[in-house]
């Protein structure tokens, strides 16, 4: 975690200093400005793995500010923070590049349960291993089969895809945006149900296994992990 880097852009002093504090705290390189301007200087001096941006600051606000560094740091991720609750404003976020949206106020442990889904992200899909166990389920990601002992079932396109973005983050959050968006291609109500759906059917799925669990995490995301044996 600690090769991390996070550039958080905040006019509100003693909320940036909060915000900062608190992610050093958790582990991660923290860099720090007062304004889009400074926040744009600073992402290129750094190319950080996540910017956390306020939405209306002075000089360039965050949607200018992040429509920016989107274009420029493909493998960046972005989350607002903002008073502003309006749909129209996520929405403006979201097409401006932003990954995820965090309203003011908001509890520290929160934000840190965002930060982590958004940097478990996997971008490089090259380095997916073909086989990979979960508890004592076989899955593999060319074939998307799921083997348990003798049985073997063959998952569909998007079960697999599901999978495989727990699988490749296990113990890590994995955001439900990033799932739809990198899945699905849109975020709509609609495909959030089927999202829903589908990890439904991976639980049955993988139900031989007690041991197995896969986690909601109320509006920010799944995670899949193992429980050890007692």
């Amino acid at each position: 975690m600690a090769n991390r880097r996070i550039l958080v852009v905040e006019d509100e002093q003693t909320l940036r200093r909060i915000v900062a504090d608190t992610l050093i705290r958790a582990g991660y390189e923290v860099i720090v400005a007062a304004d889009g301007e400074e926040g744009l200087r600073e992402a290129e001096r750094h190319t950080p793995h996540l910017v956390i941006a306020d939405i209306m600051m002075p000089r360039m606000d965050g949607i200018e500010l992040v429509k920016t560094l989107s274009r420029r740091l493909r493998d960046t991720q972005f989350l607002f923070l903002s008073a502003r609750s309006g749909a129209d404003d996520v929405v403006e976020g979201f097409r401006a590049g932003g990954n995820d949206y965090i309203r003011k106020p908001f509890a520290m442990n929160e934000l840190l349960v965002r930060v982590e889904a958004l940097l478990s992200r996997t971008s490089d899909y090259d380095a997916v291993p073909t086989n990979i166990e979960i508890g004592r389920y076989s899955y593999n990601t060319s074939t998307w089969t799921l083997a348990y002992g003798d049985s073997l079932r063959r998952l569909s396109a998007r079960e697999a895809a599901v999978l495989t973005a727990l699988a490749m983050n296990r113990n890590k959050v994995v955001s439900t945006r990033s799932l739809l968006m990198d899945i699905w291609g849109d975020d709509s109500y609609y495909n959030l149900r089927s999202l829903n759906v589908f990890v439904s059917k991976l639980r049955g799925y993988l139900s031989d296994d007690k041991s197995i669990e896969i986690v909601a995490i109320r509006g920010v995301g799944y995670k899949i992990g193992v429980r050890e044996e007692e």
